[in-house]
């Protein structure tokens, strides 16, 4: 579903992501972690198609974000780590208004956007302007932009901020659903243990670069990982012993 090849993003003479390629297979829900600064908002924003790469190719879907971005596009449904809405718009007509990006309208689309609003528990606030929504409500309804139009794949940053226990246990069951009908989800998260319950396969960045990539077994056979966890081997891959052992000397 996703194909990336040779991808770099540079700002002046700063890499923040340098020649890194991936393939996330339909039908998968990948995690892409990283340490802050790793590239991974970077890497999501330019396969949603906001920013542009310095070089390389995003295929989405077998369609080029650069040389096709609507067909591309049309595949996505991105759902971003900050909550930004149009706040003179109610709920109601925010998700008209993404649907209606995406060429779609009329009673189906109300028939999802009431359907999406039940599900997050948002029903009530269908007709309030979002400026009176929480953070937590904003999040909900940026995830059910992204779903309006049925989207093939989903790539969401940092998915679990600003959600109570309740919400991000049904986004949690709603990516697993997703993706058990044939979808693909392309998460970032620097909750590990999500990453591990959840994620299929698992890509790690740091400094712009790959690192290591597959399934949890593939990752702790390629590094000669044992059984330790996935943080223990996140935490060696990109070069957080140092502050795990800060922790051990605060702590004793």
């Amino acid at each position: 579903m996703i194909t990336i090849e040779k991808l770099t993003k540079k700002y002046g003479s700063f890499t923040a992501v340098d020649d890194i390629s991936l393939h996330v297979p339909s039908g998968t829900l990948y995690g892409f972690l990283g340490p802050n600064g790793a590239g991974k908002t970077t890497t999501l924003r330019m396969i949603a198609g906001i920013l542009r790469p310095t070089s390389g190719r995003i295929r989405l879907g077998g369609h080029d974000v650069a040389d096709n971005p609507m067909a591309a596009k049309a595949k996505l449904g991105f759902i971003p780590d900050r909550p930004f809405v149009y706040e003179k718009l109610t709920g109601a007509e925010f998700l008209r208004f993404v649907a209606g990006l995406y060429g779609q309208d009329g009673q189906l689309v109300e028939r999802r956007i009431d359907e999406l609003l039940e599900v997050f528990e948002l029903s009530t606030w269908k007709n309030e302007l979002v400026e009176s929504y929480s953070h937590g409500m904003r999040q909900k309804l940026i995830i059910s932009s992204a779903l309006i139009h049925r989207p093939e794949l989903i790539v969401v940053d940092e998915p679990m901020v600003g959600l109570d226990p309740r919400a991000a246990r049904l986004l949690k069951d709603l990516f697993r659903g997703f993706v058990s009908r044939g979808g693909t989800v392309f998460m970032s998260t620097h909750t590990l243990e999500i990453a591990e319950a959840l994620c299929d396969r698992i890509a790690i960045i740091q400094g712009g670069k790959i690192v290591a990539a597959g399934t949890m077994a593939e990752l702790k056979s390629q590094h000669a990982a044992g059984d330790v966890g996935l943080e223990d081997l996140f935490l060696r891959l990109t070069g957080g012993e140092a502050a795990k052992e800060l922790q051990a000397v605060l702590e004793a």
